[in-house]
């Protein structure tokens, strides 16, 4: 198992968002669906050192990451690619890429390799290479986004709603980009787009009201009346 959540009870302040939470990731892609304010991205924050869980664990291979810092669960294998993209806008796409992998040890001396993987994933990159990333397109920049994680040769890829802000067609080029990922490395995205989400993915978890209402496999959710009914619009 690469990462597992054990009765994970966490919120803000005196504020519970999360409450007895149970989930795990192997080698494969999950996703985490659910309406705003259901919890997802607090989850992401408590797997990422972000928030300190008030109860239960978080497991990655096997080891607690309970205090552990943000910086040290990314040098363990964990990237995260936030909602907002948090890039370096007046910076070249080559200069972002690279900060990737600096810094973490998984990458040392495989930098090559990942820019060559990143390239053939989103080979629109390749052309703006030296491009400031400020200049780009909201899609083109979340390929960016994506392909900064990858630098770090992650054993888990986290993205936290990819499809924000996103037109439809790009929209579907980065959840098929995340269909061909899933072969090497495990992914958990959490997103409303719950019909592309879940053509994506292998499995996944319906979250609501900071409790885990439904998972399964990503084909039996889609056929779910509850999830048919509450997030596909059928």
């Amino acid at each position: 198992m690469i990462l597992e959540t054990k009765n994970l009870t966490c919120g803000y302040g005196k504020l519970p968002v999360l409450r007895d939470v149970n989930i795990h990731i192997g080698a494969e892609s999950v996703a985490l669906i659910g309406p705003n304010g259901a919890g997802k991205t607090t989850l992401i924050n408590a797997i990422t050192g972000l928030v300190r869980p008030w109860g239960g664990s978080v497991l990655f291979d096997g080891r607690d990451l309970a205090g552990q810092a943000t910086h040290q669960i990314a040098r363990a294998g964990i990237a995260l690619v936030p909602q907002e993209r948090e890039l370096f806008p007046g910076m070249t796409v080559a200069d972002n890429l690279a900060l990737g992998a600096a810094y973490i040890p998984r990458a040392q001396g495989q930098e090559e390799r990942l820019l060559d993987q990143v390239i053939r994933l989103f080979p629109i990159l390749k052309e703006r290479y030296r491009q400031i990333v400020g200049t780009m397109s909201g899609g083109q920049q979340r390929m960016v986004a994506i392909a900064r994680a990858l630098m770090a040769n992650p054993k888990l890829l986290i993205l936290d709603e990819p499809s924000l802000g996103l037109q439809p067609s790009i929209v579907s080029e980065v959840f098929d980009r995340l269909s061909e990922l899933k072969k090497d490395v495990a992914i958990l995205v959490t997103e409303q787009n719950v019909k592309e989400s879940l053509r994506s993915v292998d499995r996944g978890y319906v979250l609501e009201n900071g409790v885990v209402v439904l998972e399964g496999a990503a084909a039996d959710l889609a056929k779910d009346p509850h999830v048919e009914a509450s997030y596909l619009g059928l």
